[in-house]
């Protein structure tokens, strides 16, 4: 196409920059950049150590070992080819000369002075340009600033959508475990109506395997299922045994939950005729020994499958099938079982006795499951907290009072913990023998001991109330509730019911009610059916619906929440919303938060999300009803879908939204500097600066990625933790930098290097 031949350089004076280039230099310098995706950049497994140290997906050797088998295969996968002609092909020179210095200069620029240097260019640039330029920075593996000539290239009214280059990109993207990046151009395909090639699939399943990071797992599961299901693809061996490997590398509390997607998996290996390992039978069984409901069926079949195959039961087998036996009871099993593990060694593992014990238990032999206890003191010099909790528990059930309190104490001197587990079945013991002179001094141990809970307290609470002390039942009631540690629940609140209903205290019969409607908190039967003589005397109807509506203390929470990175998801007409609280479960920090949080918004939380069985594991991630009530916080925070920095936020930064957004999105280092995350415009980010200095403290702006961290550093971190104290939930549950999470954060703070000369 012909070009303007009176365009001047006019537009590189304008940025004050000048192409330093000779026409002739850059001919030579210049070659064809046609490639194929054979091409691909050899990188460490992960370029951080210390993040392998994070529990959640936290690489193991046998998976790492996996992976790279997954990225060697991938080397062997091709994509489309991209032709991109020579530049000495073009027939402009000004053209030949602006595409060279571009290509020279664009990668020595961050993001927003690419973007502006590409603004000027607007004029000449063409599709033809842009991709040479892609490709050209593909080539010197500076993929990050290819993907911004390639988001800034899609905005134009020129543009067409080209598949090979947008795999081309995508695939050195992920090789550089870009995941979200190359999940962009991944989603940017499939937009366009095409399917992601072969390649693109296994790589960016390999790339979310290779993050440690939360929510990747699903993620690579999702797209592992989209490469067969929409692709039509089969994912090569390696890709099988990683996304296994990565399955069953976390504790069976948090893995079987993937059992589906394992079965789907090994489904898949044996009907494409594929080499199953023997770890992946060993696994299968692992995850189903930790099911609430065991599928003896399917188990045997496995085994059975895993003896054809020629794979002997090792170790890990045979624990799997010891816990499975501990679930249902069977004794028969286990002592063969045990049998067999005893040929691999003479002294079996501490979780092997474990199983035992709870085994004989279920069968009413708690003397049996003691005498494995001894013995597993005698073969292995020590029992661990495990075991000490389990043998307490089963004594407990049997009411052996004498031995329970004999082995707490041994338990008690070893210094081993947590002992909550433990004295919780003591006090329960205590409650039903109706020693309650024992109780009391159990509670007061615990209390001495151990972080007060909801499960000891709520113990005591049922004693006050069967004595008949409604008075002091009350005092420890309003202590569970004010406390944001204890908290009440549904068990909790009607037992205090039940004793103000015995007791004749109808107006407080009544208040409760009220605040178990409110938190949606199930009444027993024959509590209601008293309720309903009392309540039918002042009140037409008598279960009236209560209108939810978020009071003051919740609205500052959720503004401090989402500046911290709270998610909230929209219906395509934005009229309602639901609310995604996530936590990381393994932050010290945020599993205080995490059960603040759960109760105070509990009235709102989806019934999904309620345990039925009144437990106190509070899950890492629940969601409230879909509700009209957030509109106007995803408006100003979550607009279009992403995150926003409201314009009057400052007028919303109380002391008590600095407070839950440094516990949900901040930090202290060891020098007490606060750090805080937040997404959002630099407008909105100024906007905050300006109200932190008009509350006296001044701060500094450092942006990495998508991400600004906000520094308070000094004297002005002293004034910031005056204002937020009150509000903090159990300062010494928030520590310094202590545990992984912790020491994550810290890291990328350190990365930034604030100081003080560092400014927005």
């Amino acid at each position: 196409m012909p070009y303007p031949q009176t365009l001047t350089l006019s537009i590189f004076s304008t940025l004050n920059l000048t192409p330093h280039f000779t026409t002739s230099s850059m001919r030579s310098s210049f070659r064809s950049l046609t490639f194929s995706l054979s091409h691909h950049l050899t990188l460490p497994f992960l370029s951080s150590p210390r993040l392998l140290q994070l529990r959640r997906l936290a690489v193991t050797a046998p998976e790492q070992e996996a992976l790279r088998s997954a990225e060697l295969e991938s080397r062997r996968l091709r994509g489309p080819e991209v032709e991109v002609g020579e530049l000495s092909a073009v027939p402009e020179e000004w053209r030949r000369a602006r595409v060279a210095w571009l290509c020279k200069e664009l990668p020595a620029h961050k993001a927003g002075m690419l973007v502006k240097i590409l603004n000027a260019q607007r004029k000449w640039m063409t599709q033809e340009d842009a991709a040479y330029i892609i490709v050209h920075c593909l080539r010197i593996r500076e993929n990050e600033t290819a993907f911004k000539v390639y988001k800034w290239m899609m905005q134009r009214n020129w543009y067409r959508f080209d598949f090979a280059l947008a795999t081309k990109l995508a695939d050195y993207l992920g090789k550089e475990r870009k995941f979200s990046k190359c999940r962009e151009v991944f989603d940017d395909i499939i937009n366009q109506g095409r399917v992601p090639s072969e390649s693109t699939f296994h790589i960016l399943v390999v790339a979310y395997l290779s993050a440690p990071v939360q929510g990747c797992l699903d993620e690579a599961c999702g797209i592992y299922n989209r490469m067969i299901q929409l692709g039509g693809y089969q994912p090569r061996l390696s890709l099988h045994n990683s996304l296994f490997k990565a399955i069953v590398s976390n504790p069976g509390i948090l893995s079987k939950h993937y059992l589906k997607q394992a079965e789907y998996i090994f489904h898949h290996m044996v009907t494409t005729r594929l080499d199953v390992q023997k770890d992946i039978y060993a696994g299968l069984i692992w995850l189903h020994s930790y099911q609430d409901s065991i599928d003896k069926e399917r188990i045997a079949e496995l085994r059975e499958a895993m003896q054809c195959a020629g794979y002997d039961e090792d170790r890990e087998v045979l624990l799997s099938i010891l816990r499975i036996c501990a679930r249902e009871g069977e004794v028969e099993e286990a002592e063969k079982t045990w049998v067999k593990l005893l040929k691999f060694e003479s002294d079996p593992p501490a979780l092997a006795f474990v199983y035992k014990m709870e085994a004989y238990s279920k069968v009413g032999m708690p003397m049996k499951s003691l005498e494995i206890f001894r013995e597993m003191q005698s073969k292995l010099g020590k029992a661990d907290v495990a075991a000490y909790n389990q043998i307490i528990e089963i004594l407990c059930k049997a009411q052996e009072s004498e031995l329970a309190e004999t082995i707490m104490a041994d338990f008690v001197k070893s210094g081993l913990k947590p002992l909550t587990p433990s004295y919780v079945h003591l006090l329960s013991m205590y409650y039903n023998l109706e020693l309650y002179d024992k109780l009391e001094e159990a509670l007061s141990q615990c209390l001495e001991k151990c972080r007060p809970n909801c499960a000891t307290y709520t113990i005591y609470l049922d004693y006050l109330v069967k004595i008949g002390n409604i008075d002091k039942a009350q005092d420890i009631f309003n202590r569970m509730n004010s406390d944001a540690f204890i908290g009440v629940n549904a068990r909790s609140c009607n037992t205090i019911l039940s004793g103000y209903l015995s007791s004749g205290n109808h107006m407080k019969a009544e208040k409760i009610y009220d605040f178990m409607c409110l938190k949606k908190y199930e009444i027993e039967s024959p509590l209601m059916e008293k309720l309903d003589y009392i309540l039918s005397l002042k009140r037409k109807v008598v279960k009236r619906p209560i209108n939810l509506k978020l009071s003051k203390e919740q609205r500052e929470i959720l503004i401090g929440l989402l500046l911290g990175g709270l998610r909230i998801d929209s219906d395509d007409p934005r009229r309602n919303h639901i609310i995604r609280f996530d936590f990381d479960g393994n932050s010290n920090s945020h599993y205080v938060l995490k059960s603040h949080i759960y109760r105070q918004f509990y009235e709102w939380l989806h019934p999904s999300c309620k345990p039925s069985d009144d437990s106190e594991n509070v899950p890492d991630k629940f969601c409230t009803i879909v509700s009209s009530h957030f509109g106007f916080y995803a408006d100003q925070f979550w607009a279009n879908g992403e995150p926003t920095i409201p314009k009057l936020i400052h007028r919303w930064m109380s002391p008590c939204v600095l407070a839950y957004w440094y516990m949900y999105g901040g930090h202290r280092n060891s020098s007490g500097d606060i750090f805080l995350k937040i997404k959002g415009s630099q407008e909105g980010v100024e906007n905050i600066v300006k109200k932190f200095k008009a509350m006296s403290m001044d701060c500094k702006v450092k942006r990495k990625g998508r991400v600004f961290w906000i520094g308070i550093l000094g004297s002005h971190s002293t004034w910031f933790w005056k204002l937020v104290e009150p509000y903090m939930i159990e300062d010494r549950d928030f520590p310094e930098v202590g545990d992984e999470t912790e020491k994550h954060y810290a890291m990328a703070a350190e990365e930034i290097k604030f100081n003080s000369d560092s400014g927005e």
